[in-house]
């Protein structure tokens, strides 16, 4: 069965890394372990980086807002005027905390993987398996 124009349809296609070459070329998350339990992890990686990227674009679009202006002289009639030097120092600083906040994504906490209580035939009792 081909299923890539079902993958190519849906509005998140996703593929295991085992599939035919045409679904992964198709699906738009690709589970490179083949294993299904991954998608709850994969959503909360792809809601993290989202959020930094919105983050991020709210953080520059703020600085720049402020930044600009004051740097081209609109201000000077108030008395608020940033000099070259310093203004290229505040870009460089506004770059690195947009930096180190995309590295804070590292701090994202993923699912757990899910317990499976299986039934041991031999001592008839249930055993903790952890699921990956």
């Amino acid at each position: 069965m081909n299923d890539a124009p079902a993958l190519a349809q849906a509005d998140l296609g996703i593929a295991i890394g085992a599939g035919t070459d045409v679904a992964i070329e198709a699906a738009g998350v690709v589970l490179m372990r083949s294993d299904p339990l991954d998608v709850p992890t994969a959503l909360t990686i792809g809601r993290g980086t989202l959020r930094k990227m919105r983050q991020n674009l709210a953080w520059a679009v703020g600085y720049n807002g402020i930044a600009i202006p004051i740097a081209a002289g609109l201000f000077a009639p108030l008395g608020i005027v940033l000099r070259p030097e310093i203004g290229a120092i505040s870009m460089s600083g506004s770059s690195l905390l947009v930096a180190v906040n995309a590295l804070l994504l590292r701090r994202l906490r993923l699912p757990e993987a899910p317990q499976w209580q299986v039934a041991d035939p031999i001592s008839s009792q249930r055993t903790a398996v952890q699921g990956r």
